[in-house]
């Protein structure tokens, strides 16, 4: 199974990620955009990052998730590639992010919508659409 495709889109970017569970769908849509990011400058290992976030619903959790890395991206100069989940729930989510150091990004992304946000699952395997305005 892939982690996530990215979709054709006119003027912003749209990725579909999948996943086995809801877990594994989250982390493979922050592998995703982190994917895009084209980071310049591969360095050193990062600090351990805590996210914590709570939400109304599974939509709106992703959608914060996302927003959340994007904005440890931007602050930190940092990509992530990996996240432990410590709690996991349809509303709220606690984990620990790792990844590297880097130079620069070659694509800023400027914030995760709800633009036909989708999070389905299809035949046995959960599929969440999500774009990004850039």
């Amino acid at each position: 199974m892939k982690r996530f495709e990215i979709l054709e889109h006119k003027a912003d970017l749209k990725i579909r990620a999948f996943g086995k569970n809801k877990k594994e769908l989250f982390k493979n849509a922050m592998i995703g955009m982190e994917n895009v990011l084209q980071a310049e400058g591969k360095g050193p290992k990062s600090k351990p990052r805590e996210v914590k976030i709570e939400s109304s619903d599974l939509n709106s959790l992703l959608v914060d998730f996302l927003s959340e890395i994007n904005y440890l991206n931007e602050v930190n100069k940092e990509i992530y590639n990996k996240i432990k989940f410590a709690k996991f729930s349809d509303k709220e989510l606690e984990g620990e992010l790792s990844g590297y150091k880097v130079k620069g990004f070659g694509l800023v992304i400027k914030g995760t919508t709800y633009h036909n946000l989708e999070i389905k699952q299809k035949n046995k395997i959960w599929q969440a659409t999500v774009l990004f305005d850039i």
